[in-house]
């Protein structure tokens, strides 16, 4: 097993300034371990810190250590993983890299640098965790990484062209290096939630009113599956609460052709129906 359990692990999560990240570190911390929050927002970050000290008052729970970072800056990670390896004596056990963006539009309108961040954070935030904590996890033999991709990492979203991108490059890179990995102790749970109510989703539902953003999983929830995926060294979490998306996953699988035609055909039914609104409101 790649771990084995939560008590005492060293867990490193990036993006813990709120939303999955916050609740994964809680979750872990509930658990015993030394958390290790990152994020590149500073004042998000002692919140996160603070409240969980808060929560823990008085119980016998791991170090809570704050290391403010962007994981687009592979040195700022390299130091991230360094503080969190001297926690309990060069351990590193667990890095979840749930730090993300999204944007939406439809790619008339998205810009290069939209399309860059994108990559720079969602899946090159990845790879730089990866490179930083592999050494780490090689010299003691063992270690899991949970990577944050989306159910837009399997299914071709319209309007999301530049996310499902990135997210899809998390899930090849998830998969190549799990093969490239094998034998070593060292284990990758790729997860791809449906939207989650997060504060990503709620500025995603309200700069485009073409996304049908129906958010049915908690990041409480996200969290304890992703936790429970890793211990039974699941290769593949895919959460999708919602019938259209559970249909739509399977139809992909089956025939992704198929899975192509009907979501386009979805959207631009969604397209004529905010035209016909906007002519009447006219």
């Amino acid at each position: 097993m790649t771990l084995t359990a939560i008590a005492n692990a060293v867990a490193v999560v990036t993006g813990a300034a709120s939303g999955i990240g916050l609740a994964t570190a809680r979750a872990l911390h509930e658990r015993g371990a030394h958390v290790v929050l990152a994020d590149i927002n500073e004042g998000g970050l002692r919140e996160a810190a603070l409240r969980l000290q808060q929560e823990s008052s008085g119980q016998e729970r791991g170090k809570i250590l704050t290391v403010v970072t962007d994981v687009t800056v592979a040195a700022q990670v390299e130091e991230l993983m360094r503080q969190a390896a001297a926690v309990a004596n060069g351990q590193l056990d667990l890095v979840v890299t749930s730090a993300g963006i999204g944007r939406g539009g439809p790619i008339d309108s998205f810009t290069a640098s939209e399309m860059e961040a994108l990559l720079a954070i969602n899946f090159m935030g990845t790879f730089h965790c990866v490179k930083a904590a592999l050494p780490i996890m090689r010299r003691q033999g063992h270690g899991h990484f949970i990577f944050l991709s989306s159910v837009a990492g399997k299914l071709p979203v319209p309007a999301l062209s530049g996310y499902c991108a990135s997210k899809w490059a998390v899930r090849g890179f998830a998969a190549a290096l799990r093969a490239e990995l094998y034998g070593s102790g060292i284990g990758i749970t790729t997860v791809y939630p449906s939207w989650v109510d997060t504060p990503m989703v709620h500025q995603a539902e309200a700069g485009s009113q073409l996304l049908n953003i129906q958010a049915l999983l908690t990041p409480e929830q996200v969290a304890e599956e992703m936790i429970q995926a890793a211990l039974h060294d699941r290769h593949d979490l895919t959460l999708a609460p919602d019938r259209d998306t559970a249909l739509i996953l399977q139809v992909m699988q089956q025939d992704p052709e198929k899975a192509e035609e009907l979501m386009g055909r979805a959207f631009q039914q969604r397209l004529a129906q905010l035209q016909g609104s906007a002519q009447d409101q006219s």
